[in-house]
């Protein structure tokens, strides 16, 4: 014999009751069948509500009824032929008077006992399990009803009734034993006290009627059917990438229920636990799916967790002081006064000192707990033995769960570690010693993030979803987006890197989707996108509050680089080509490296100088191995270097600068370049990544541009200005010919000092055969002392500043 229970969303409305009666249909050919039904969807709270309109004296309790016996008429409508609808409909009508009976009672005695309540709620079992019942004699002629208050006796505790197992196990026994049909429909949730008063089951009550009847019949198996593929890793609302499992413990199962998995409610295990009976969690819509079979020794994986799952909405509270160390009798008297309170107690976590324990419930129960509490230690907080209670509240406890977790060691730290990554702070921990469950209490709005990084940590092969937030989509923002495209499906299957772009802007719109933008898409989605907002773009990023989220950079603008602060603050990471953060005033710099290492939230920014070539990194790791940098020389101006390398007696300097803009060589205001202030900031960024202090102001710009050019107001005036100046560049090119010479922008550092400025390179220097875009640095240290550690390459281009943006992206991926 088989025990089939269906849930609400399964028996919703005919459509779906007729994919429950093929179900039933099918395994009727092989075995006995009992069905366990709960009411039809949602009808249980609209009972609750109708009950509490008519004990509020609110006439529109009757409004409600109506809808009910609706709702009832047309499912049983639907299922049945017309010629045999008549008898039936008017049997529901006569259910739904009695229901209205009793409402019309409470709306003229202006109350509502929880005995009444219990017969009241009744009603949506019973008319669902009566019209499901009758649809099945359609196809299965061998089939009956069984009303469940007449096998399941419980006591007078109304509400959540106390099943009597003597008694209810040989009724049960005795009708099934006699009975001849082959399937038989009963309602779930009802019962009855002994002395015949409807009382129901509580929560989960459907589930636990069918345990009790499986349990009482020694069935084969007992099947919940719900609308999920069985219990899964967590809860796939919240975690897209959670997998059903297929195989789980009695023990693994109660513990995942018990931390919000809603399949399945914790005691509905109890009576199958004691007599072994297989538990399958099947998808009324996909029965073909296997599920999730619960036994006492299920097949085991690798894997030592088998689930991730938590409880929104707890409330935390400590009693702590010194009058609690070596007093026996604090912990009772704690837990007797929540007993007395009947307030539930879901975590219980106490430091070894005895100094402290905490206890996580309900936010519901909290005010109530705390004045408890408070009341009962009263004397000892007068004596200041005790402190008041401390109340935190809109926390949530997330749970790890594992029957073979205990045999492997690290899962704590792993777990710890990982949240602490995404700087979720950790409020409360506790463990029991079988190590089947390791808890902790973290702040509400985190639950998200935890799941999720925990759920890739433990079940997706530690795949790391990365989250983008992308300020600056010009020249070298198109194709950083164009190369996350081409190269997003290599990363996930070679470096376990799922790269996602949440959010684009630019000057003018800005677009945001939390499960990731269309790279297909992107520019049409943000050309519709909402006006760009910088606080409203740091404000949704912290409301999504996504792991592993980066903020990427790709402007030059002084406003964007101001925001990174509050970014690392969330524990943002932050990329970027912007120079101008790490430029600025020595304080703000150093304060950004120092928020980067507190919040845990990388600040990377390789292509602040030299673009795509690893010439910070350089820097890092000679500093991090103990090495010391005395002097550097560099060339650090991609475009400076294509201008001077293609400026001569054919091209005049204007034309050359006009084609290094054209190529994107240059900043949208040639200025930043010619000025030699970009150049200083990157010396200035090199020279501090080197462990010296040292401000912009302190750096010597010998500069070759004229004053009248420099101080043109817009890009239309500098290139008159350049045409204008024509015969001072000429004269310096002819200076250089003179000297058998090459022109190149330098930039060096050396006994702390600094300077940039145009210098004639003699043949035998190595920057003589400097050509191109290509940047040029030397290391000078106490390890490179004769020959310097030398870096070369392409420095300016919008792909290499890309590759650059997204070498630093991948960085933090394989953190």
């Amino acid at each position: 014999m088989k025990v089939l229970k269906f849930g609400g969303t399964s028996v919703a409305n005919a459509q779906n009751i007729k994919l429950v009666l093929d179900i039933v249909t099918n395994k009727a050919k092989e075995d006995k069948i009992i069905v366990v039904v709960s009411a039809l969807s949602k009808i249980t709270d609209t009972l609750h509500l109708a009950a509490a309109k008519a004990a509020a004296n609110d006439e529109n309790f009757k409004e409600i009824i109506a809808e009910i016996e609706k709702i009832h008429l047309d499912t049983l409508k639907q299922l049945i032929p017309v010629s045999e609808q008549s008898s039936l409909l008017s049997h529901i009508k006569r259910i739904v008077n009695h229901l209205e009976t009793l409402l019309d009672g409470c709306f003229l005695l202006g109350e509502l006992s929880a005995r009444t309540l219990d017969t009241i709620l009744s009603f949506g079992e019973l008319l669902s399990s009566y019209v499901i019942a009758e649809a099945l004699k359609q196809n299965l002629k061998n089939s009956g009803y069984k009303d469940s208050r007449e096998v399941i006796k419980t006591n007078n505790n109304f509400g959540k009734a106390n099943v009597n197992f003597e008694i209810t196990n040989l009724l049960i026994q005795d009708f099934f034993h006699s009975n001849e049909k082959q399937v038989v429909v009963m309602p779930g949730f009802i019962s009855s006290s002994t002395d015949g008063i409807s009382t129901t089951l509580g929560r989960g009550g459907s589930d636990y009627t069918a345990a009790i009847i499986a349990a009482a019949l020694d069935a084969t198996d007992l099947e919940i059917w719900t609308d999920v593929n069985g219990m899964f890793t967590a809860n796939p609302k919240i975690v897209k990438q959670a997998q059903p499992i297929s195989t789980i413990s009695y023990q693994e199962a109660m513990e995942l229920s018990h931390f919000g998995a809603k399949v399945l409610y914790p005691p509905t295990i109890q009576p199958v636990l004691q007599k072994n009976i297989p538990i399958y969690i099947k998808n009324t819509f996909a029965p073909e799916v296997d599920g999730t079979f619960i036994s006492h020794n299920p097949q085991t994986n690798t894997n030592p967790v088998k689930g991730i799952s938590h409880i929104e909405n707890i409330t935390l509270i400590t009693l702590e002081g010194p009058g609690m160390i070596g007093v026996t009798g604090s912990s009772k008297r704690l837990f007797e006064v929540l007993s007395h309170a009947h307030i539930n107690v879901i975590f219980i976590t106490q430091a070894s000192s005895e100094h402290s324990i905490c206890i996580g419930i309900a936010n519901e129960d909290a005010e109530e707990a705390e004045i408890a509490i408070n009341k009962a230690f009263e004397v000892e907080i007068a004596q200041s033995k005790v402190d008041p209670c401390l109340v935190e509240k809109n926390l949530c406890i997330i749970a790890l769960v594992g029957e073979k977790m205990k045999n492997h060691q690290g899962l704590s730290g792993k777990m710890f570690s990982t949240l602490g990554k995404n700087n979720v702070n950790i409020r409360a921990i506790a463990q029991g010693a079988s190590e089947r469950n390791i808890s902790v209490v973290i702040n509400e709005r985190d639950v998200k993030k935890a799941l999720n990084t925990l759920h890739e940590r433990f079940f997706e092969d530690n795949t790391k979803q990365l989250n983008l937030f992308v300020m600056g989509v010009g020249n070298v923002g198109e194709i950083f987006m164009a190369q996350i495209a081409q190269q997003k499906k290599f990363l996930k299957e070679n470096l376990k890197i799922n790269l996602r772009v949440i959010a684009v802007s630019n000057s003018r719109k800005m677009y945001f989707d939390e499960d990731g933008i269309d790279l297909k898409k992107w520019q049409d989605l943000l050309a519709d996108g909402e006006a760009t907002d910088q606080e409203i773009f740091i404000t949704k990023v912290k409301e999504l509050n996504l792991r592993n989220s980066i903020f990427v950079d790709i402007t030059a603008n002084e406003g964007v680089s101001k925001l990174y602060e509050k970014f690392l603050k969330e524990s943002v990471a932050v990329v970027t080509c912007n120079k101008i953060a790490c430029a600025s005033e020595y304080d703000n710099y150093i304060n950004l490296k120092n928020l980067s290492r507190k919040y845990n939230a990388p600040f990377l920014f390789e292509t602040n100088v030299g673009a795509g070539l690893p010439i910070i990194d350089t820097v890092k790791n000679l500093i991090a191995s103990g090495d010391k940098v005395h002097k550097i020389q560099a060339v650090l101006s991609g475009s400076l270097n294509f201008i001077f390398n293609n400026f001569d007696d054919k091209n005049s300097f204007h034309d050359v600068v006009k084609e290094a803009g054209v190529q994107g060589f240059t900043e949208p205001d040639p200025t930043i370049d010619l000025s030699g202030i970009d150049v200083a900031r990157k010396i200035l960024i090199l020279i501090r990544e080197s462990g010296y202090k040292m401000d912009i102001e302190e750096i010597a710009n010998e500069s070759f541009m004229p004053a009248a050019c420099l101080q043109t107001k817009s890009n239309e005036a500098f290139f008159a200005s350049l045409i204008e100046h024509t015969a001072h560049f000429d004269n310096i090119y002819k200076e250089a010919l003179s000297k058998d010479s090459r022109l190149k922008y330098v930039a060096q550092f050396e006994n702390g000092k600094a300077s940039v400025g145009l210098q004639f390179i003699p043949k035998d220097h190595p920057f003589y055969n400097l050509e191109g875009k290509d940047n040029i640095v030397l290391f000078y240290t106490d390890r490179y002392v004769d020959q310097p550690l030398l870096i070369k390459g392409a420095g300016a281009g919008a792909a290499v500043t890309a590759s650059g943006i997204f070498a630093d992206v991948i960085r933090i991926g394989n953190v």
